[in-house]
């Protein structure tokens, strides 16, 4: 009940400030023209004293005093000969500040709005969070803050960090996690991901070695894998880089969502993929990799994104391929084309809906890589 009191009294003040110029304007207009005729009143009897006292000639008081004159006919012929009524011309302009935006803006409200939902204090928002991302990072802020040491409320709120982009604040988070609850390769993996996503996707020496350290207690760990791979990669070693990539197909199942990743990145390095049939829409040849051997790096680039462009036209031949499109994503994300990467993802769900198996795939695959998936679904 306090909540409409308060609006109705903003509304108020509201219609005040703006109906206020409106309803003095004439007034004020008024008030003008009669100061300037009193002006011109007192400048005739200011000419008769000057004149009386031998200041001016009386050429001189003739022409000034038809002067004047002319100027207070002027304005008293802008002066209503009777009383004035009240401003009509306004009418419709109060009647719609008064009126029509106070509907106009209960109808936004209705229509945008939800008065159906019951007031709720931020307490009690903080106490039942719900899917509300903003609502339960500011309860886990705010039970950090009573109890900094709480290495499980570091563990949870990490990730969530990171997946809205605060990377500065995952990374102090999975720093304070390991601190208090030990190294996992989940707490380690995420650290060496937040110190790439600040270095632009170069895996720094930092990160290599949590990432070596997050190998030590899980040898298998495909993550970490592939980042080292990736960092032979850009240190320009490519001969073990492809070994290192090559290694990981090999471990990874058939059906593994990275594999096509993998694959393009031995391909990059100069390798054959593993375990992929040439004949497949987007997988490079033999000739393609032959000729990548030969390349600059710049060259192997543009004969990437060639690749890509070229998966996309078949693609879009024929939609029905849902590794082509797994592979279409990843590929626009590792060239770093978010854009193309958010409409390669809308395009796969067209053909394969969220509600199915491999449309839920594609987006687990989106949210891995960082790709906005609000309105893909439309």
């Amino acid at each position: 009940m306090l909540f409409w009191i308060l609006v109705a009294a903003l509304t108020a003040a509201l219609a005040v400030i703006l109906l206020y110029p409106l309803l003095r304007g004439a007034k004020a207009a008024d008030n003008i023209r009669a100061g300037e005729a009193a002006v011109y009143r007192d400048q005739l009897r200011e000419l008769d004293r000057d004149l009386d006292g031998g200041l001016i000639t009386p050429e001189e008081a003739d022409y000034a005093r038809a002067e004047i004159g002319r100027r207070l006919i002027a304005v008293s012929a802008d002066e209503p000969a009777e009383t004035p009524k009240p401003a009509r011309h306004h009418r419709f302009t109060e009647a719609f500040v008064l009126l029509v935006l106070p509907v106009l803006g209960l109808c936004l409200y209705l229509t945008t709005g939800r008065p159906d939902l019951p007031s709720q204090p931020l307490e009690a928002r903080l106490e039942n969070p719900g899917n509300d991302v903003a609502v339960l990072i500011a309860k886990a802020e705010r039970h950090l803050a009573e109890k900094p040491d709480d290495g499980k409320g570091w563990d949870v709120l990490a990730p969530i960090y990171f997946r809205t982009m605060r990377v500065n604040d995952a990374q102090l988070a999975y720093r304070n996690a390991i601190r208090l609850l030990g190294p996992s390769p989940v707490r380690l993996d995420g650290l060496a991901e937040t110190l790439m996503a600040v270095s632009d996707g170069v895996v720094t020496e930092e990160a290599r070695q949590v990432l070596e350290q997050s190998l030590t207690l899980e040898p298998d760990n495909p993550r970490a894998r592939f980042y080292i791979a990736l960092s032979m990669e850009q240190a320009g070693r490519p001969n073990e880089a492809r070994q290192a990539f090559e290694a990981l197909a090999k471990q990874s199942p058939s059906d593994a969502p990275w594999l096509p990743l993998v694959n393009q990145h031995i391909a990059m390095n100069g390798g054959a993929p593993a375990g992929t049939n040439p004949a497949a829409p987007g997988n490079p040849t033999q000739q393609d990799v032959a000729a990548a051997e030969t390349m600059s790096a710049g060259n192997q680039q543009q004969m990437i994104r060639g690749m890509v462009e070229s998966l996309d036209a078949k693609l879009s031949e024929d939609p029905n391929n849902f590794e082509g499109w797994m592979r279409l994503v990843r590929s626009y994300a590792v060239l770093n084309d978010k854009d193309r990467a958010a409409g390669a993802l809308k395009r796969g769900l067209a053909a394969f809906p969220p509600p199915g198996e491999q449309g839920r795939q594609l987006l687990a695959l989106a949210r891995e890589l960082g790709i906005a998936t609000e309105g893909a679904t439309q």
